[in-house]
Order: structure tokens, then C-alpha cells, then sequence
């Protein structure tokens, strides 16, 4: 990313990664987020998503940066819930009346219901078609609006998480690593029971959330390392008050259920990469004999010097957030997530702190924003 560094990179950076959470209509706060990205001229090298933020991440590699911007608003227009004009619509809360339409009815331009999952838990529907509703609508939507073209002249890297049916496994399918197209995003958000899996190379999957929904893993295992700015977007809370009743206790589980071990995962690989820089530092201290020692030499290669500085960025909560709020698809929703996600990462890039000097030996440093 030499050609384009900003003020607000790192001097160690040698690829932007953009890492992206499920969550459905939470995904807005991601477009928010790439958008204050993209006014600040730090475009993405590599992005990384499940589910939604596979959807995401397919719509930044698959454009060319100028378009990204028209890409996002496009897809979220079209998956944007118009509440009907009629009785339901003058009930007070129209966020959570447009929630139970979108179970009804779905939207247009994203998933169907499927009539014959209705016909019984036992109704044999077929491995691919075993869901409450049908994608078929997404596909068409990810066909139209994404250039898999692009992504396979490797010009954007992008990386999604599926979750294999039958072995239980997570899998990245990646464009480094074969021909990426929307099978590959579509197995990413096929979350079950409400979508069918998707047969990818004679193997069904699932919506990689199942597993893991912050797909950092990816970046942290790749190989070989690199020196790297890394924004992790989540839009699951894994902060949140003591729940008093049963809509609070549903509406915690599903942050705790996939905010996915996020702080975790990270404080490993910092103690992680920590050891492999110390590995790193002691291995330039032995004297050139021990060095040319071809015993020495493997230890060694244990050691790393990579860096990688980790930008946490959490979504805040709004105030008619409940268990269904990831069905959220209305226009006053969409926006204030959008909205909220370009202010939080705006503050972010003008505070920078992975500008500043750091512990040599530390190799993965979290920047933490919270509302």
C-alpha cells in the first residue's frame, strides 16, 4: 500500500486488511466504516468476511475502488425493507413490525420464503435446498453488482469463512488460492436453519459464523506473515449490562454467541506473536558459528518480526435493539448503523494511534474504539 499511505498508516505496513463480522442488517455499520476508509484514501489490499461481511467484502474486491461507494448503497437500497402503508405501519415501533414482515416475507432482493420447508421438519427437501427460505434472490443480487472478474485478476484479495456441514470445520475459500465466484460468498451466508447450504467442490456449507464470526483467524495464519494495518469491524457487542428480563437475556445471548471469543482470539496471538519476536531477537543475538548450525537455523525459523496493528472497531446499540435487531433491514435502521459506523471510524483515523512507537517486541497490537 506504499502507493497510496496515508497519514494515518503505520511506517510498518505492507497491506491494509479489512476484517468483517456476520450479522445481517448490522452490516450496514460496515459500509459506514468502509466509507470513512475510502474518504481517507486507505483502500483495502486484502478483506476478509463471513456471512454479511462476506456480502461486504465481496462488494469492495469486486469494484474498482471509485465504484465501492455506489456499490454498497446500491445493495443496501435494494435490501432495504419499505414498510407497507396500511394498519401495521401506524403501530408504534416500525422497526420491529418491518422485523416480522422480513420473517414473513422476506426481501426481495436477498431471500424468499420456501413453501415446502413448511410442510414439516421431516418433509424431505433435498441437502441443497434444506433452509426456511431460498438465496436465490441474493444471488442475483451479488451477480449483478459484483465483478468476480476482478477479484480473479487478484487485484483485491478477499478471504471468506465457511463452516463445512459435514466435518464441522472452518474453511477460508480465498482468491490467492483458487477461482473465486458467488458460490464462494453465498456458502459464506448460508446460516442455518433459515438458509440452505451451498455446495461448493462436492462439499456443502454453512454460514461460516457458526464457527467463528470474526474471521481474524485468516490474517493471523497466513502465511507468510506481513507487516499489516488491520481494521476488525464487529457489530456484535461483546460488552454489555447484566440482562433483567427474558428479551434482554435473548438479546445478550446472540452478542455473546457471536461477538465469537473476538478478545480471546486476539490476546492469544498477541502472547502468540510475542514469543515468536522474542524467538526472533534471541536467535540475532547467538554468535555466526551457532547460526550456521542448520539445528539453530529450524529453531529459528520459529521466530517472526511481523506486526501487525489490530483496529478494533465496535458498533454501538440502538435503542430498539432486540434478539431480532439483525433483521433489521429498515431505512431508519440502515442509516443510523451506516452513520454510526463512518463516525466511529472517523475518530479512529484522526486519533491514529498505531502511529505511534511501539514495543519492538510485541507483534500484534490492539487499538480498541468502543462507543
Amino acid at each position: 500500500m506504499a502507493e497510496r499511505k496515508s497519514k494515518a498508516a503505520p511506517a510498518r505496513a505492507d497491506q491494509c486488511v479489512l476484517v468483517l463480522q456476520g450479522g445481517g442488517a448490522l452490516g450496514a455499520y460496515q459500509a459506514g466504516v468502509y466509507q470513512a476508509l475510502h474518504e481517507a484514501g486507505v483502500e483495502p489490499d486484502w478483506v476478509i468476511g463471513t456471512s454479511i461481511g462476506a456480502i461486504t467484502a465481496a462488494l469492495i474486491a469486486g469494484n474498482e475502488p471509485e465504484h465501492r461507494l455506489d456499490r454498497l448503497m446500491e445493495f443496501w437500497d435494494r435490501v432495504e425493507y419499505a414498510l407497507p402503508v396500511n394498519a401495521l405501519s401506524a403501530l408504534p415501533g416500525g422497526a420491529p413490525a418491518s422485523r416480522v414482515m422480513t420473517m414473513w416475507g422476506g426481501l426481495p432482493a436477498f431471500f424468499w420464503p420456501n413453501p415446502m420447508a413448511m410442510l414439516g421438519q421431516n418433509w424431505p427437501l433435498g441437502a441443497e435446498h434444506a433452509g426456511y427460505y431460498s438465496t436465490g434472490p441474493l444471488r442475483k443480487t451479488l451477480s449483478s453488482l459484483v465483478d468476480f472478474d476482478r477479484i480473479n485478476r487478484h487485484e483485491t484479495r478477499i478471504s471468506v469463512g465457511a463452516a463445512n456441514v459435514c466435518t464441522s470445520q472452518m474453511h477460508y475459500f480465498d482468491s490467492r488460492e483458487q477461482v473465486f465466484c458467488v458460490e464462494h460468498v453465498m456458502a459464506s451466508g448460508a446460516l442455518p436453519p433459515a438458509f440452505p447450504p451451498v455446495r461448493v467442490d462436492g462439499e456443502l456449507y454453512w454460514d461460516g459464523g457458526i464457527l467463528s464470526n470474526t474471521p481474524l483467524e485468516a490474517i493471523f495464519d497466513d502465511n507468510p506473515r506481513r507487516d499489516a494495518l488491520v481494521f476488525s469491524v464487529h457489530v456484535w457487542n461483546p460488552d454489555g449490562p447484566e440482562p433483567v428480563t427474558m428479551a434482554e437475556v435473548l438479546n445478550r445471548q446472540k452478542d455473546v454467541q457471536f461477538a465469537s471469543r473476538s478478545r480471546s482470539q486476539v490476546q492469544r496471538q498477541r502472547e502468540m506473536h510475542k514469543l515468536r519476536h522474542v524467538i526472533a531477537n534471541l536467535a540475532q543475538r547467538l554468535p555466526d558459528s551457532a547460526q550456521m548450525s542448520n539445528e539453530v537455523a529450524e529453531l529459528a525459523s520459529y521466530g517472526c518480526t511481523t506486526q501487525m496493528h489490530v483496529v478494533a472497531l465496535l458498533a454501538p446499540s440502538l435503542p430498539e435493539d432486540d434478539q431480532s435487531k439483525d433483521l433489521d433491514f429498515s431505512g431508519a435502521s440502515i442509516r443510523a448503523r451506516w452513520n454510526a459506523g463512518y463516525a466511529q471510524t472517523r475518530a479512529a483515523l484522526e486519533q491514529a494511534p498505531w502511529t505511534e512507537p511501539t514495543d519492538p517486541l510485541e507483534g500484534v497490537i490492539l487499538h480498541r474504539f468502543a462507543p
